[in-house]
């Protein structure tokens, strides 16, 4: 059984009496991942690689954050789960590597959907390397993403495609799979950006036909670090700059500097907290993450769909983003004679946290003719409930 209530007593930020629907931007942390954080540091650790007990504690640390990201991405091997203090340095950090390889007159393909951080690494690294970068549109009206605008433009010299799983700007879903697989008839890789996509869906890596999956911790109620999850095997044969004496193991060489040991404990302690929303969920991690976080997305899909029916009824607004299709519970919108900042505003007044702006989608917001100003975003978490819902269409209502 999925309780809401129970599950938003775990959550200490909730207590302040807000709506929290700006989840699309950080979702806050439930009593046990504040508590691993903090416990980790209470007990002392040390680098790795000593001979005592805090030393080895570092390493279970880090061991048991890798094997809490394969179980939630369903990824076969926790050597895959590469960590970095966020999902833009460690994309980074993929696109140089990976642009090593590239040669003049190479092709990757990235999406006008996309947030910047799966956009710009790979369009610099490409320039770098005389790689020739192409677009795949959105439809100008809904920001849909047809899996055949991306498809059409994979040839023979296609290296790498870059498409998220689903976009942080509007939650529309593009086909990842359909575009994954026509990347792998040519022998190219698929970098799919999954940060919008993994808080609301349960995540097959294989599935999905992704070469590299990044996602990041914050945005599933855990601390700040990002990660990419991919094959052990591909990673073995990449070889991205690094210090002399650093580790050449993977996922290790992907890794600079010493490893954030109290924010790894606590990316276990959030995978094990999502693997609990649902009270009825036993088994392995593996089994109670599914039943957990399909039962989630039901309770998402619900709420959304009154957010969406509610704004859809307020005279003077206008949301934006595809009327129908698979999309996760983030809903655009703005309304006449109001700026996004001006809305968002008014909305915090009335106790209602949304985000505004461009979200980083600076292809979408630009190709939908928002430009940089952008628009309004309410996003939906596992946490919200119709409470949430119901102060946002009333306070948009008091604002018309």
């Amino acid at each position: 059984m999925y309780d809401v209530g129970e599950i938003r007593g775990q959550y200490p930020a909730l207590a302040d009496g807000r709506a929290w629907l700006d989840g699309a931007a950080g979702t806050q942390v439930p009593q046990t991942v504040i508590d691993a954080v903090a416990d980790t540091y209470r007990a002392g650790v040390s680098n790795q690689g000593g001979p005592y007990e805090s030393s080895r504690r570092a390493g279970s640390i880090v061991g048991a954050a890798r094997q809490a990201v394969a179980d939630l991405v369903g990824a076969a091997d926790p050597a895959g789960v590469v960590f970095g203090p966020n999902m833009t340095t460690v994309t980074y950090r993929f696109a140089a590597t990976l642009a090593a390889g590239w040669q003049v007159g190479d092709e990757i393909v990235v999406t006008q959907l996309d947030h910047d951080a799966n956009v710009r690494p790979w369009v610099q690294a490409a320039k770098k390397a005389g790689a020739v970068v192409r677009t795949a549109g959105v439809d100008p009206e809904t920001g849909a993403l047809p899996a055949g605008n991306v498809t059409g433009l994979i040839g023979e010299r296609t290296r790498l495609v870059a498409v998220t799983a689903a976009s942080n700007l509007l939650g529309v879903r593009p086909d990842v799979r359909a575009i994954s697989a026509r990347a792998r008839e040519v022998g190219a890789l698929t970098y799919v950006d999954g940060v919008h996509h993994c808080p609301h869906e349960p995540v097959a890596v294989n599935e999905l036909g992704a070469d590299f999956y990044a996602t990041s911790v914050y945005k599933w109620s855990g601390p700040h670090i990002g990660c990419v999850v991919a094959d052990p095997g591909v990673l073995d044969g990449l070889a991205p700059d690094k210090l002399v004496p650093s580790p050449d193991t993977v996922p290790e060489r992907f890794e600079t500097g010493t490893a954030p040991f109290a924010s790894l404990a606590g990316v276990t302690a959030a995978v094990e907290h999502l693997a609990g929303l649902d009270n009825e969920a036993t088994g392995s991690r593996r089994e109670r993450l599914a039943l957990s976080r399909r039962s989630a997305a039901e309770h998402e899909q619900t709420l959304a769909a009154g957010m969406i029916d509610g704004l859809a009824a307020v005279a003077g607004v206008h949301r934006y983003g595809p009327s129908a299709g698979e999309r996760t519970p983030t809903v655009l919108f703005g309304l006449r004679d109001r700026t996004p900042a001006e809305i968002a505003a008014k909305l915090a007044e009335s106790g209602v946290n949304v985000s505004h702006g461009h979200s980083y989608a600076w292809e979408a917001v630009h190709a939908l003719g928002l430009g940089a100003s952008g628009a309004v975003r309410a996003s939906l978490s596992h946490y919200s409930d119709e409470s949430d819902v119901q102060r946002l269409l009333d306070a948009v209502a008091d604002l018309v």
